[in-house]
């Protein structure tokens, strides 16, 4: 798993790369997490496009970073995500609670 966060004018965009299973969302999480409680950027973008193995882990690490950016005040985004995993998301419920491109 690899995580490439880059930012400009209060938006964060991170490129992850790899599987999201319970092996490696703890260490996704604690990165995610530091940058967010550092930076506080007003949108993180979440690039799934190089996800290409997801689990019920990944719904677990987009629900608390979503929960953690809007007590920081800002907004979550996932984008292009493969399309097993959008319906994984779609399934899930994750449209109600951030925005899916």
């Amino acid at each position: 798993m690899n995580i490439d966060i880059k930012s400009a004018n209060g938006h964060a965009v991170a490129v992850l790369s790899g599987e999201i299973d319970h092996h490696n969302a703890k260490e996704i999480r604690s990165q995610l997490d530091k940058y967010i409680m550092t930076v506080q950027p007003s949108e993180l973008t979440m690039d799934f496009s190089n996800i290409t193995f997801m689990d019920s882990s990944g719904i677990g690490l987009i629900m608390g970073r979503s929960r953690l950016m809007r007590e920081c005040g800002g907004n979550l985004e996932v984008r292009d995500p493969q399309p097993y995993i959008r319906r994984v998301l779609r399934l899930a419920g994750m449209e109600r609670i951030v925005k899916i491109t």
